[in-house]
């Protein structure tokens, strides 16, 4: 296999992947075309994993009672969070969306097996929580497979953890790290909405570099 030409208008392009991944909430209906999870799944499948434990379970979420049990538990943890603000940031709060789970067209749960023997426990038995970070960069590996497609994705945090692990019936050994919304955006934004709302703005230097 010969080394591909990562050349200056592919970097360019990745910039742009980069700048354009957003977090959507707006989503349209429309079903994606058959095989393209399949195909982003595969691709999520490439991120790197400590000790190649490739430690990340998908489940699909298709039936509409789960889907209503899991849109409840949202709401219930929402409503726990709203009640940890008070004065204009609890109004702004309250006006957010802060979930797809209404019109995403799919919805994956994310775990990490914490005890999988795949990798035979190289690399974390001293930071056991690497497992969880390997499913972390596998989600984020497939948001920009998705982005690259003109598809979106929606992480939900605001969330029962445990409450879901019951609701879909997993081995007590997988743990949440994600529940996404994944679908067409209603439109295309290369700001975060939380900056455009308000909440938050974009620090002018993220980088906290440190030399010692």
């Amino acid at each position: 296999m010969n080394k591909p030409d990562f050349n200056d208008n592919f970097c360019n392009k990745l910039t742009e992947l980069l700048e354009w991944r957003r977090d959507v909430r707006q989503f349209k209906t429309d079903p994606l075309p058959d095989g393209t999870l399949d195909e982003l799944l595969d691709l999520a499948c490439l991120a790197p994993s400590v000790g190649n434990s490739q430690p990340w379970r998908y489940v699909l979420v298709e039936s509409e009672t789960t889907k209503k049990e899991i849109k409840e538990n949202f709401e219930r943890a929402n409503a726990q969070a709203l009640e940890g603000y008070d004065g204009e940031k609890a109004q702004l709060y309250a006006n957010l969306k802060l979930s797809g789970m209404d019109r995403a067209p799919i919805q994956l749960a994310v775990f990490a097996h914490e005890e999988t023997e795949q990798g035979h426990g190289l690399g974390h038995q001293s930071m056991p929580e690497m497992l969880r970070y390997s499913a972390v960069l596998s989600v984020h590996t497939l948001w920009l497979a998705a982005r690259a497609k003109g598809i979106g994705l929606g992480w939900v945090s605001i969330i029962d953890p445990d409450a879901v692990k019951q609701t879909l019936e997993v081995p007590d050994e997988w743990a949440l790290v994600a529940y996404c919304c994944i679908g067409y955006p209603t439109e295309e934004k290369d700001t975060p909405e939380l900056v455009t709302l308000g909440w938050q703005d974009r620090l002018g230097d993220c980088r906290k570099l440190l030399i010692k």
